[in-house]
């Protein structure tokens, strides 16, 4: 019964179906987007660029991308350069007193740094491309096979021109899932560039488990540890420390009354956001040393030192996973400063007449509050960091062909619970509407 109502009231919102089909068409058009290949690329060079590639950490980059890297379509950087540049501003916004204050300025403020985001975007694009145009250019020449149908300052500017038109695309596209859509529009882009992998994963790791190239056992571990993952994930990501907070007594009918409410603090405060920061970081600078290594190739030292560079910083190489376990660390306790600010919400309280039990109003409360939101980040950052390291840690050591790592499932699962959080709001808002339409009109009738 519960189900067949919720369905009732889910074919009754109009305006969330509206937004619905919206997003689904919206993820269409990027998948379609992924196939459309730069202008003057050779389609039979790409399978080259795979194997060249393969195994590296553009697998990790064109997982993201849903497979546009590989097959060199014109999104192939996918909105990596836009969250690169996001970060770029809000860690030039925390140190720089000029741009804190265009923070301050409210609506304005925020629409002029949204702004240089989008400047930052295309000069990252327009770096990355190029490298990439030159690196086109010098893949399979030692074998004979040319990537590029016609080398040149012409392909480059192309190439260069194509790649900021997908990348900005992407990032309108995003927007427009965000305003028109349901969730984070960049989130649910590279979560559909992730789950477009998926079905190709599940079929290798069945065939491997037919065909005897997989252990039967390993096959099952594989299926319970993801299990497992995914039960994890929800439960950190739900998991929450609860503050007590009071107001002052007031005059009810049935006497003096305190009233009392919670203020509730997730255990992992900046979500996904510090895996995708700290990934896309790592990325900018290895798509560029990787595809810039095909042209410098035992040219000189610099090429060696380029070749080395990429040999020691593989997708699941010991210095990558340092590297991208401190930046998840960081970005965890960067995050969460941005979101939860402790000295405005002491304020707030203090200004509404809330207090926490035993703790004074103002500095002591702001005090409490970076206390406990400390410790709980220290806890998120290692399930964080746990939840991104230790799957990818195990398959390389055992050697199981499965390249869904722990960074995937958490942006697949995180992304989904938000979005099924999004769909039961505008659930409950279309509910509260027909509440307030049928109240207004039998007060209409009574007057």
């Amino acid at each position: 019964m519960a189900q067949s109502i919720s369905l009732a009231k889910f074919s009754q919102a109009t305006d969330l179906k509206k937004r619905l089909w919206f997003t689904i068409g919206a993820l269409i058009v990027f998948r379609m987007l992924s196939y459309v290949p730069l202008p003057g690329i050779d389609p039979t060079a790409l399978g080259l660029l795979s194997q060249q590639t393969k195994g590296g950490v553009l697998d990790f980059f064109n997982t993201f991308s849903g497979g546009a890297l590989t097959r060199m379509s014109l999104i192939a950087l996918g909105v990596m350069p836009y969250i690169t540049a996001s970060i770029v501003v809000q860690l030039a916004t925390s140190l720089s007193p000029q741009l804190a204050a265009i923070k301050k300025e409210g609506e304005s403020g925020r629409k002029k740094l949204n702004q240089y985001t989008r400047y930052g975007t295309v000069a990252l694009t327009a770096l990355q491309g190029y490298f990439i145009a030159v690196g086109l250019e010098a893949l399979g020449a030692n074998s004979g096979v040319q990537a590029v149908i016609q080398p040149g300052m012409m392909f480059r500017i192309a190439a260069v021109i194509s790649l900021i038109g997908g990348t900005m695309f992407l990032m309108w596209l995003g927007e427009q899932i965000t305003s028109r859509g349901i969730g984070n529009g960049v989130s649910l882009i590279i979560m559909a560039g992730i789950v477009a992998h998926l079905p190709t994963t599940l079929v290798n790791l069945l065939e491997g488990g037919r065909s005897g190239s997989l252990d039967p056992v390993k096959l099952i571990g594989i299926i319970l540890a993801v299990a497992l993952l995914v039960l994890l994930i929800c439960f950190m990501e739900l998991a929450q420390r609860r503050i007590l907070i009071q107001y002052p007594k007031r005059q009810t009918q049935r006497g003096m009354q305190a009233e009392r409410s919670h203020l509730p603090l997730k255990l992992n405060t900046a979500g996904v956001i510090p895996p995708i920061f700290a990934s896309s970081l790592l990325l900018m600078p290895l798509t560029i040393t990787q595809f810039a290594g095909n042209r410098v190739k035992g040219d000189s030292w610099w090429g060696d030192v380029i070749i080395s560079l990429n040999q020691y910083l593989q997708h699941g190489s010991p210095i990558y996973m340092l590297l991208y376990g401190a930046g998840i660390i960081f970005f965890s306790f960067f995050y969460t400063a941005v979101q939860f600010n402790p000295e405005e919400t002491a304020e707030n309280l203090k200004r509404h007449g809330g207090f926490i039990p035993g703790i004074r109003p103002g500095k002591n409360t702001e005090q409490y509050f970076d206390y406990v939101l400390t410790r709980i980040t220290v806890i998120g950052a290692a399930y964080l960091t746990l939840i991104c390291l230790l799957p990818e840690y195990l398959v390389t050591a055992l050697s199981i062909p499965f390249y869904l790592g722990g960074t995937s499932l958490l942006i697949v699962v995180n992304v989904t619970m938000d979005t099924v959080t999004q769909i039961q709001s505008h659930l409950l808002a279309h509910q509260y509407g027909d509440l307030i339409k049928k109240a207004k009109l039998k007060g209409g009738r009574l007057r």
